[in-house]
């Protein structure tokens, strides 16, 4: 080897190592789990685990935090509770390797993985509901994740990273809700409660689909920057403790056709009560603690429908995201937080502040 050759090899050395490097080793966060203590969430060193047949390595760009993620800190999330458990369901991506049959991605790909990793369509199956990233198995905090091919959805070419890493979840929640379930028509009056990651997409996608979305929320700020998103009428549920009166008030009092209702015990009831003949109510969350009857009279003289929303299929999340590609819409991000400070993005998701949804850039 000439001179000249040799400098370029030591001069380039360091560079191919950081590129090995970079793929074979990462920095992850784990929630570790000491008995039936909170988990600790740790940033730490881990393998990065090479793609078998019909596997694929992402480069996780970014990743999004939804109000479930702080239930599985705390361990009071249904479900098995590992000892060791990479958070976060919502992530997106770059492929970066693909293993053995692989067919429906290449390298460098944008996507993004789908909640549950196993149901890809149709009904779901009890099977399913262990495969859900973040929770029964591990998800996608973490710089690289190794997923089945099966499990990723290609993404919009107009979205950036964090606004891509916000769809799985809240996106294909609200989608679910609106469309799949809730057969939103345009004109319909959508109820949506608060101002978190759903409630703020539910009012985008309500809009984009021609409905007409009411909001409420405790902040008058928070509210107005809500009709610059699109809503029709907002109620301020600390200053009008009867909201549900005003809600239909809104309507012209025939009471809203759609509602999304992640509030839980506490509001479920003046949901039930906004809600006009014909409509149907998506239950979603329970901010204020889940749970709440719904009295069958109720539904039966409105001739109304509830439907009990768990994110959706995987055919969901493309049905998203071919209406997107149509309808290009920018989901609201309220704050985006560096990696190594994850901690501090569970307590901004915690404090409840946000207005929209809260991202972590890798």
């Amino acid at each position: 080897m000439s001179t000249s050759l040799r400098a370029a090899a030591w001069l380039l050395a360091p560079l191919f190592a950081m590129t090995s490097q970079a793929q074979t080793s990462q920095r992850q966060y784990q929630l570790q789990r000491n008995g039936d203590a909170p988990a600790v969430l740790k940033l730490v060193d881990a393998p990065v685990r090479q793609p078998g047949a019909h596997e694929v390595l992402v480069r996780v760009h970014a990743a999004s935090l939804n109000r479930r993620d702080v239930y599985v800190k705390l361990g009071q999330y249904p479900g098995p509770k590992p000892a060791t458990l990479v958070p976060l369901s919502d992530g997106a991506g770059e492929v970066v390797a693909i293993g053995s049959g692989v067919t429906r991605v290449r390298k460098g790909d944008r996507v993004a993985g789908i909640f549950f990793q196993q149901w890809l369509e149709g009904r779901p199956k009890p099977e399913y509901m262990g495969s859900a990233l973040g929770g029964a198995v591990d998800g996608m905090l973490s710089q690289y994740v190794t997923l089945n091919e099966n499990g990723l959805v290609k993404l919009p070419k107009y979205l950036s990273w964090e606004e891509a890493a916000t769809l799985p979840c809240a996106g294909v929640t609200v989608w679910n809700a609106l469309v799949t379930r809730g057969h939103t028509q345009r004109g319909d009056f959508v109820l949506l409660l608060g101002t978190g990651g759903v409630s703020i997409e539910g009012l985008q996608l309500a809009k984009a689909l021609g409905a007409q979305p009411i909001i409420t929320s405790s902040s008058d700020e928070k509210l107005a920057r809500a009709r610059q998103l699109g809503a029709v009428a907002t109620v301020n549920y600390k200053t009008t403790p009867e909201w549900d009166q005003a809600v239909r008030a809104a309507t012209g009092g025939g009471g809203v056709q759609q509602a999304l209702e992640v509030g839980g015990k506490d509001t479920l009831p003046k949901t039930l009560a906004s809600l006009g003949a014909g409509g149907h109510v998506a239950l979603i969350g329970g901010l204020s603690s889940f749970g709440g009857e719904i009295p069958s009279v109720l539904l039966i003289g409105n001739n109304a429908t509830a439907s009990g929303i768990y994110v959706g299929s995987r055919a969901d999340f493309e049905a998203l995201i071919a209406f997107l590609e149509k309808h290009p819409l920018h989901p609201v991000i309220d704050k985006v937080f560096a990696f190594e400070d994850a901690a501090a993005a569970y307590d901004y998701l915690d404090s409840g502040a946000l207005f929209g949804k809260v991202v972590i850039r890798m």
